[in-house]
């Protein structure tokens, strides 16, 4: 089955009637508006002049489809009349220019706010708006390295490594996107628009939520989190190639007979020649059993016996996925250069459902025109502000009910109590299954109410019908067999009430053989080629241990929740809106897509030292440390050659970090330090606490706790990041009373085993 792209014959989105203008030249903000497009709204393009060379690379060209594209006249140091008329017809305007940029060309964002009070301003910078760095710029290996992030990744060698997948920049898209949602929602309550930012560094923060923390009580547990080190279960097969396991094989027919054969000692013999692993007590054991068969047959066993695994596909084997292609993340786009092509589609499912929508356009002088000729959008009654009313977050007075586990769910409902809803969450009296892992289970918690409570069962569906009646939005991860079993699937819930608002994450897509089946970030990671891709060539796959499917799954879900909830606001109706790891993940192979011929799109590959792309986007080492260097203009690379001559290793490497970087930039060279076991200086940083890249609570545990902090700037509307991550139980009694059950009812509930106070 494939799917392709039609003419303007279907329903029209949600967004339709939104008008959008894309002043982006990064791949964030450049996705951000592609998603809003693809939502129905109406993205016009502007046109930056000098800026980049590569319009018509791939990622650009599945990035800019479906928006027309004018040439503004854009000039720095002044103003363009024709970006003027175009801004006072516009509901949001999304850029990534820096502030000095912006306002060099007169796009200040609280003049643009003064200016334009309806408009929603959407930026996305390398650091925060107001941070010491803000006006770097947006290149994402930079960011990584100055955050230290480039340390935290495991490699082939000691040292840091650099990041094959822009995974910052996917990340930062999304959370733009639901910057932008979530200002419109409160622009519907408040009658004005306003400023949505977020940044790289706020991007791949969110990623080291699981990571990075401190608590003045730490537990065992807490203190040792998840080290970097710890072996992942990559095991290569008879064939050469390698599979992605997850959680132990010892129960399929398979392993478990090999394992009888080769008996306890020379198990644990095998065993010992490796770190413990918290998912695989056999590892090495599982690792010499595994290389005894074809990659195919061990996974087509897995999947048999219901053991999570996945082949580490080279990059762009995933867009001939049945699966893939079933659920329309794998789609057909005629291209007006490329021809037909494999590419990504919207990897989550709203009504009426967002879609692809034409290509690419010709730019075309008559495209300003036309959009100011059309009518305004129905835009807010503007309220003139309150001196008194208290400023609210984004999504104040949304109740918002989890039932989730694992990271995606939790952290989609997370994000959703940064932005101002009143979250409970919702697990069994025996504890979340993450729970063990008190770092990482932390990190995705805040900002929640916990409730212990035994769904399943007759005794506490009285408790779970009063949850539902509280609720406007549900968001859960649990597989749908399983919900069904619990009572808690979309169709279940909304029997109950229908304008609730339903968002499932599921781990292959909601149609299709895999729809039931057990997934996880690292297994997406290795169908969608990154596991490959990171590895550097050569080598073998190596995971990204940021999580990236779950959190970018996590926030694609939290888009088209968000999109619900503003069709709602129109409609008066609710509905079940998904999205899914393979959906989330297969975005981020838009760098490539499959040509007419079968063949995929050249992409840049990791050397096999893991340093780099390119002489001029890479790391160095020096005499005392490593440099990341970025240039990717035309200028920069000439000044970076012209500087290190043919031998940049050599170069670099007899010069101490200070002078390296130095003479780089003095040259206009992009370049910043790689720094190394950055946790604690970041937590300890004043820099970045001044940023709000610093949360802190009182945990009931932990004592004082510290995490990262806020995704987004809305300026004029606060946050919500005040509340810890609960402990087991700690708000059970606290939110049965707020339903309506008394005493007795409580301690009944208790006495049963159902909940836990």
């Amino acid at each position: 089955m494939s799917t392709q792209v039609h003419p303007e014959d279907r329903p029209k989105g949600i967004l339709s009637g939104l008008r959008v203008i894309d002043l982006a030249a990064g791949l964030a903000g450049c996705a951000t508006a592609l998603y809003l497009a693809e939502a129905g709204a109406e993205v016009l393009k502007i046109v930056r002049p000098s800026l980049r060379a590569d319009d018509d690379a791939v990622l650009f060209r599945v990035l800019d489809r479906g928006k027309r594209r004018v040439d503004a006249g854009l000039q720095e140091g002044g103003e363009s009349e024709t970006l003027k008329s175009l801004l006072a017809t516009a509901d949001v305007l999304v850029h990534d220019l820096t502030p000095a940029e912006a306002e060099a060309w007169s796009l200040g964002e609280l003049t643009l706010a003064r200016q334009y009070p309806s408009l929603v301003i959407a930026s996305i910078g390398a650091w925060p708006r107001g941070h010491a760095w803000s006006d770097s710029p947006l290149r994402e290996t930079l960011v990584l390295a100055r955050l230290g992030l480039l340390d935290e990744q495991p490699g082939h060698r000691p040292g840091p490594i650099f990041i094959r997948m822009p995974f910052a920049s996917w990340m930062a898209s999304w959370l733009s996107a639901i910057g932008v949602m979530a200002r419109l929602l409160a622009r519907d309550r408040d009658g004005r628009g306003g400023i949505a930012n977020t940044s790289l560094a706020q991007a791949a923060l969110a990623t080291m939520t699981m990571h990075w923390s401190r608590a003045e009580r730490p537990s065992p547990a807490f203190a040792k989190g998840l080290d970097k080190n710890t072996p992942i279960p990559l095991h290569q097969c008879a064939d050469g190639r390698w599979i992605h396991v997850h959680y132990s094989p010892d129960a399929a027919p398979w392993m478990a007979q090999a394992l009888a054969e080769m008996g306890e000692q020379s198990v644990a013999r095998a065993n010992a020649l490796w770190p413990p692993s918290h998912v695989a007590p056999n590892f090495g054991a599982n690792r010499q059993i595994i290389a005894t068969r074809s990659a195919q047959d061990w996974v087509a066993h897995f999947w048999a016996h219901d053991v999570s695994a996945q082949i580490a596909a080279p990059f762009g084997e995933i867009y001939s996925d049945a699966q893939a292609r079933l659920n329309s993340y794998a789609i057909q786009v005629e291209d007006p250069v490329l021809g037909r092509t494999w590419q990504p589609g919207p990897g989550y499912s709203v009504d009426p459902p967002a879609r692809v929508r034409q290509p690419v356009p010709a730019l075309s002088a008559e495209n300003a025109a036309a959009w100011t000729d059309v009518p305004a959008s129905a835009a807010p009654r503007l309220v003139p502000p309150d001196a008194a009313a208290p400023a609210l977050p984004p999504l104040h007075g949304l109740k918002v009910l989890d039932l989730g586990a694992y990271l995606a769910g939790p952290f989609a409902c997370m994000v959703l109590a940064d932005l101002g809803a009143e979250v409970i969450k919702v697990e069994p009296p025996a504890g979340d299954a993450m729970r063990r892992l008190e770092k990482i289970f932390a990190g995705t918690q805040r900002g929640k109410r916990g409730l212990a409570l035994k769904l399943g069962v007759p005794g506490s569906q009285p408790v779970l019908e009063a949850l539902v009646s509280w609720a406007d939005v549900v968001h859960h991860n649990v597989r749908l067999p399983a919900a069904r079993k619990l009572g808690i699937a979309p169709e279940q819930l909304r029997a109950l009430k229908p304008e609730l608002v339903c968002a499932h994450v599921s781990s292959y897509g909601p149609t299709g053989p895999r729809a039931d089946w057990p997934g996880f970030d690292q297994l997406m990671q290795a169908s969608c080629g990154w596991e490959v891709e990171c590895g550097g060539e050569g080598n073998p796959p190596m995971w990204l241990r940021f999580g990236v499917g779950d959190f970018l799954a996590g926030l694609s879900s939290v888009f088209a929740l968000l999109l619900a909830l503003y069709q709602r606001a129109r409609t008066g109706q609710g509905q079940a809106v998904s999205s899914s790891l393979l959906g989330a993940m297969l975005m981020t192979a838009s760098e490539a897509v499959v040509q007419p011929d079968g063949r995929l799109t050249p992409i840049e590959h990791l050397d096999a030292g893991q340093t780099g792309v390119s002489a001029t986007h890479r790391i160095y080492s020096c005499s005392d440390g490593w440099i990341a260097v970025a240039a990717l203009t035309a200028p920069e690379v000439e000044s970076f050659n012209r500087l290190t001559g043919d031998d940049p290793v050599t170069c670099l490497g007899a010069m101490v970090r200070a002078a390296a970087l130095a003479c780089l930039q003095a040259a206009g060279v992009p370049c910043e330090p790689v720094l190394e076991a950055q946790a604690a200086a970041f937590l300890a940083s004043a820099e970045h606490a001044a940023s709000g890249l610093h949360a802190h609570y009182p945990h009931a545990q932990y004592g004082a706790l510290q995490q990262i902090g806020a995704l987004w700037d809305f300026n004029d509307l606060p946050l919500a990041i005040n509340r810890p991550p609960p402990v087991l139980g700690e708000h059970s009694r606290e939110v049965l009373e707020m339903l309506g059950f008394t005493a007795q009812d409580i301690e009944a509930l208790q006495v049963q085993g159902l909940t836990r106070l």
